[in-house]
């Protein structure tokens, strides 16, 4: 289930958002965790499976466009799913924006269509 960030679940979210490959820096981590919380355009959800947070994406919304901007999934979680499951649910809510993705999101957004498209 997606659900949208709050600032008592910073710890797992900056976990998560640690696997990105462009947030390896602290510095740069603390910023865009610092950004999801203040910018009114940006929205960072968790994926929760039962009493766990195993998946965060994270979005940037314009007039048109949800722009995925980090999408990770804790590594013992992985292969299972739950990153098509997490884009599938913002798909489903918000259905008036196209879904884009940016240089580090694109190759996953890519994969999720093409699994789509094949009807697996």
């Amino acid at each position: 289930m997606l659900i949208r960030y709050k600032k008592s679940f910073e710890k797992i979210a900056m976990g998560l958002l640690s696997f990105m490959p462009n947030e390896k820096d602290l510095k740069k981590l603390l910023q865009s965790i610092k950004d999801y919380e203040t910018d009114e355009n940006l929205q960072l959800f968790l994926w929760r499976e039962e009493e766990d947070i195993i998946g965060l994406v994270g979005v940037s919304f314009t007039e048109a466009t949800l722009e995925v901007q980090h999408i990770s999934v804790n590594p013992s979680h992985r292969h299972q799913g739950i990153g098509k499951a997490m884009i599938k649910a913002l798909n489903e809510m918000y259905t008036d924006k196209e879904l884009t993705a940016n240089e580090y999101t694109e190759p996953f957004l890519l994969k999720c269509e093409e699994v789509c498209k094949s009807g697996e």
